[in-house]
């Protein structure tokens, strides 16, 4: 199992952050120790001093492909969950400035926290999805699908040319403006149309 993310699909966040945007999917990659499940609490690394949350709707590949066409994509996910992207902005940026890959930033343990999937039957229109996160009380990210530069078919069709995509893969989908730090203390709430979908407490 691996974990695919998207950056910068949403023009807005790519214009928070100072970066150009993207006429390609950009995607990376993170391990499966990556993953954080079952709303466990997350544990700040020692490693960074300014840790950033990216909320973001995640796809669960539910059969196999390979070069996949984009209107036949549909037919290779049938779940629709929601995760952060955490990322060591401070690590991040010293990476980019010095030109090299910013996994270190990226692909720490616990650094993709997801909560629960549901049937995409159940969603309604994809390209219509609503996704919010709340830092303690307060709503600190929303935004739609409808936003997204590329749509999850486009993704999928695009990152099969690359990579073959495995039953369990998660694909990370982009995040909306709003990201920013958390701290010690912090707890995270994610929701999916309304529906919460992960909380859990960083320490």
């Amino acid at each position: 199992m691996k974990v695919i993310c998207i950056g910068r699909n949403y023009i807005n966040h790519a214009k928070e952050l100072n970066n150009p945007i993207p006429s390609k999917p950009v995607f990376f990659m993170k391990p499966d120790t990556a993953v954080l499940r079952k709303n466990l609490p997350f544990f700040y690394p020692e490693f960074t001093q300014d840790l950033h949350h990216e909320v973001e709707i995640v796809v669960r590949i539910s059969k196999i492909g390979k070069y996949i066409q984009e209107e036949f994509a549909h037919k290779h996910y049938d779940e629709i969950g929601l995760g952060i992207d955490f990322t060591a902005r401070d690590l991040q940026n010293e990476q980019k400035k010095k030109g090299l890959p910013w996994e270190i930033a990226k692909a720490f343990d616990s650094s993709a926290p997801i909560g629960d999937f549901i049937p995409k039957s159940e969603l309604g229109d994809l390209n219509k999805l609503s996704l919010s996160m709340k830092k303690n009380e307060e709503t600190v990210q929303s935004g739609s699908s409808a936003d997204m530069i590329f749509t999850i078919d486009k993704i999928i069709a695009y990152v099969s040319q690359f990579v073959s995509l495995k039953i369990g893969d998660l694909i990370f989908t982009g995040t909306p403006e709003g990201v920013g730090p958390v701290k010690i203390g912090d707890r995270l709430t994610g929701f999916l149309n309304d529906k919460e979908m992960f909380s859990f407490e960083v320490k």
